[in-house]
């Protein structure tokens, strides 16, 4: 397998936690990126397999697909053990439930501020910061009688937590009043296909000059 990811993707970074987690050996392109002038000019490969010209971009033998999500998909498919669907039809269509709203419906929130960091005083940034901090409370209901999203560790751990460090980075931090969310973090933070992927992008981060949140920072130190 041939993964093409960003420095600074999330949703490649989903895929990339997801391949470690699987122990499934892949080769990473990371494409060509910096703080100017983004992902300009598209990786011709990602621009060909894509045409939303985005990573990441799965490449398995002359499988070529592209999206976080049905990478997710194939990777169970073709790497069933060790599962990161849960067992059962009803929980894995809350898990999947999970994967999507954080990628579509948190994850929105979190694009509006990328736009709005020298006006986060603004209405439309205060209510995209509202409208993440809700989320987090739909969050933490899920986890009252668990230790991950979906009773095992999932692809709807992998998908929030990545979507959430990235809220993190805009302004929108978890707070006191949703403990088990904090200790979810932590948890998710210390697994070693996290930390593999989320090192060098901290990294990459902080050799740009761009703020690293504390909270995930002491995490990944430890």
């Amino acid at each position: 397998m041939k993964l093409y990811s960003g420095s600074l993707s999330m949703f490649g970074a989903k895929a990339q936690i997801a391949l470690h987690e699987k122990g499934v050996a892949f080769e990473l392109e990371m494409v060509p990126f910096e703080m100017g002038h983004l992902y300009e000019p598209k990786h011709p490969e990602v621009e060909r397999i894509n045409p939303k010209r985005q990573v990441p971009v799965l490449v398995h033998g002359e499988l070529e697909i592209f999206d976080s999500t049905q990478i997710f998909e194939y990777l169970e498919d073709v790497a069933p053990s060790p599962p990161l669907w849960p067992p059962g039809a009803a929980a894995r269509a809350r898990a999947r439930l999970i994967e999507h709203k954080s990628d579509e419906i948190y994850f929105p929130h979190i694009i509006r501020l990328m736009g709005l960091q020298d006006r986060l005083d603004e209405p439309a940034a205060i209510s995209a910061r509202d409208s993440a901090a809700r989320f987090y409370h739909e969050i933490e209901r899920e986890l009252v009688d668990r230790e991950y999203l979906a009773q095992s560790f999932s692809f709807a751990d992998i998908a929030f937590y990545m979507a959430q460090f990235f809220g993190e980075r805009m302004g929108v931090p978890l707070i006191e009043s949703t403990p088990l969310l904090l200790a979810w973090r932590d948890r998710v933070s210390h697994r070693r296909a996290v930390r593999a992927v989320l090192l060098p992008m901290v990294d990459f981060l902080a050799q740009n000059g761009r703020p690293v949140p504390s909270p995930i920072s002491r995490a990944l130190a430890t």
